[in-house]
């Protein structure tokens, strides 16, 4: 059932890939739906530079034509619910603009540190928002990096972060919270 939930993506959209398939992880993006979409260009840039990295099995997340209301997906919120958790799970790494606040997102997140998935959370301190500390505050310095960055550098951060090894990917973050600090 949750590989036919995770081939079945709004008007076809998801994507079913094969964990550890050569080249290709299975990358799962977050963004604001619900919670407000005023950064939708934004996330069409990232998926678009995400796709350089992997197969992006949430796609969807940038399409111009999702609404606030989110998609109408048969099947309702619950479809919505158990297809996306079963992208979670097979997500090789998550990666999350955090900058519009979203229950959602703080969801997909928390589900993805029990499922100890490798998680980037970027996030625009000049939006004048700040941070929600359960977010910064679970940055581990290893398996879940926050990176402050400014919106026309998110490309090049995308890069180092996925160019980089893990033992690197600490050492580009701009945050000095990135460390984790017994």
């Amino acid at each position: 059932m949750a590989a036919a939930m995770a081939a079945a993506g709004p008007r076809g959209g998801g994507k079913l890939v094969e964990r550890g398939a050569p080249g290709r992880r299975a990358l799962y993006f977050c963004g604001s739906i619900r919670g407000g979409r005023e950064d939708q260009a934004l996330y069409a840039r990232i998926v678009s530079r995400l796709r350089r990295f992997g197969a992006v099995l949430t796609e969807h997340v940038a399409a111009a034509e999702l609404g606030e209301r989110g998609e109408e997906a048969a099947g309702g919120d619950r479809f919505i619910h158990e297809r996306d958790l079963a992208w979670l799970q097979q997500a090789d790494v998550v990666v999350a603009e955090v900058t519009q606040p979203s229950l959602g997102v703080g969801y997909e997140l928390g589900r993805a540190v029990v499922l100890n998935k490798q998680i980037l959370c970027l996030f625009r301190p000049r939006s004048g928002r700040a941070l929600s500390a359960m977010i910064r505050g679970a940055a581990d310095g290893s398996r879940f990096q926050v990176w402050d960055y400014e919106e026309e550098e998110v490309e090049a951060m995308l890069d180092r972060y996925f160019e980089a090894g893990p033992a690197e990917q600490v050492a580009v973050s701009r945050d000095p919270t990135a460390t984790f600090l017994p």
